[in-house]
């Protein structure tokens, strides 16, 4: 396996959080990376976290990584969003290095977050035309 840190995904990533208000995540403890060599078939993309024994072990904060994998490329820029906002659902409120699991991280919120999305980018858009 090969990552490789992601500017341009960090930067999606992080016009997603502002423009949703999800401001229980902090962007600067979050990092997005592609990799490579994944013999995963059908995974497009997962959240990793620093959890509590080895934030206590390393007298750090919780810490998040999202990895793209090689599906991800393929995608369209909606499924891309798409998949950004459903990796960012598994972060719970309380940032402490667990998990939100697939009972409130579904397509459902996934769907409704990402059409807010568009709509709070096409009134930014129209606002400045």
């Amino acid at each position: 396996m090969k990552y490789e840190y992601a500017p341009d995904l960090q930067q999606k990533m992080v016009e997603i959080v502002n423009s949703l208000g999800m401001s229980h995540i902090k962007t600067d403890r979050v990092r997005c990376f592609r990799s490579r060599g994944s013999s995963t078939k059908r995974t497009i993309a997962r959240c990793h976290a620093l959890g509590k024994l080895m934030q206590h072990a390393m007298g750090t904060k919780a810490f998040y990584a999202i990895e793209f994998l090689e599906l991800f490329e393929k995608m369209s820029k909606k499924d891309q969003e798409k998949t950004i906002i459903h990796e960012l659902l598994h972060i719970p409120k309380t940032f402490g290095g667990g998990f939100r699991q697939h009972d409130f991280v579904c397509e459902e919120n996934v769907e409704l977050l990402h059409k807010k999305f568009e709509n709070l980018n096409q009134t930014r858009s129209n606002w400045f035309n």
